[in-house]
C-alpha cells in the first residue's frame, strides 16, 4: 500500500484525516512520528490555500522524494462577533498555540460570553492540498453553525473548538457527532471527501 505523508503534528487532525480517508488504498503517515528538521517552516500564508500548498510543498521537499504523495491542510474558524481575529490564525490566537486545549478554549469562550445569541454565527474552513508526483490538487470545503454558550461535550485532543461549535441543521456539536455523521457535514470531511476520490484513482 502507498504511502501518504500527513503534514500535521497535531494528533487531533491525524486521527480525523485517517478517519476521513479508510478506504481511500493508502496507508496515512503520522508526520509527528517521523524525523525531519523543520525548525525553518513558518506558516505564514495570507489564507489557508496558501497555508495548505505551503506545508505540502516543504515538506515533500524536505523528504527528498521519501514520500510520492504528501498532504498539506490548513484549516481554521471565521467568527461574527470576532471579525478577522481567527481565521488563519485559529491556533495561534488568543491564549496560543502552547496552550492546552482547555486553556485555548476556556479563554476563546471568555471572549464570547457577552456576544448575544444572534450574533454566534461562525464558519470553519478547511483547505487540503496534496501534492502527487510534484503537482499540487486543492480540496476545499466549509461548514457554518455557531459557537454554543459552553462545551456540549468532552474536548478532543488538538480539536478544542468542535465541543463548542453546532453546525446549522444538527441539535448537537462536533465532538457530539458520529464518525461518519461528521465526515459527512464537516468542513474537513467535505474537504476529504473530494481527497478520496482522486486517491482512489491514483491507489493502484
Amino acid at each position: 500500500m502507498k504511502e501518504l505523508l500527513v503534514a500535521t503534528k497535531n494528533p487531533g487532525k491525524f486521527k480525523e484525516i485517517c478517519e476521513a480517508l479508510e478506504g481511500a488504498g493508502f496507508e496515512p503517515v503520522f508526520l509527528g512520528g517521523v524525523e525531519v528538521d523543520d525548525r525553518d517552516f513558518v506558516e505564514d500564508g495570507e489564507g489557508f490555500e496558501d497555508n495548505a500548498k505551503k506545508k505540502a510543498r516543504y515538506y515533500y521537499e524536505s523528504f527528498g522524494g521519501r514520500f510520492e504523495f504528501v498532504l498539506g491542510e490548513d484549516s481554521g474558524i471565521m467568527v461574527d462577533a470576532l471579525d478577522g481575529e481567527l481565521g488563519v490564525k485559529t491556533r495561534r490566537w488568543g491564549a496560543g498555540e502552547k496552550a492546552s486545549d482547555e486553556g485555548w478554549v476556556e479563554y476563546f469562550l471568555k471572549r464570547m460570553d457577552m456576544v448575544a445569541e444572534k450574533d454566534r454565527g461562525a464558519e470553519f474552513i478547511c483547505v487540503a492540498c496534496l501534492l502527487c508526483h510534484g503537482e499540487e490538487h486543492l480540496f476545499r470545503g466549509e461548514t457554518k453553525g455557531v459557537i454554543t454558550q459552553s462545551l456540549e461535550a468532552p474536548i478532543k485532543p488538538g480539536i478544542p473548538l468542535s465541543s463548542c461549535f453546532k453546525p446549522l441543521g444538527f441539535d448537537k456539536v462536533y465532538a457530539a457527532l458520529s464518525i461518519e455523521e461528521k465526515n459527512r457535514i464537516s468542513h474537513r470531511g467535505k474537504a476529504l471527501m473530494g481527497l478520496k476520490e482522486f486517491l482512489r484513482t491514483q491507489a493502484d
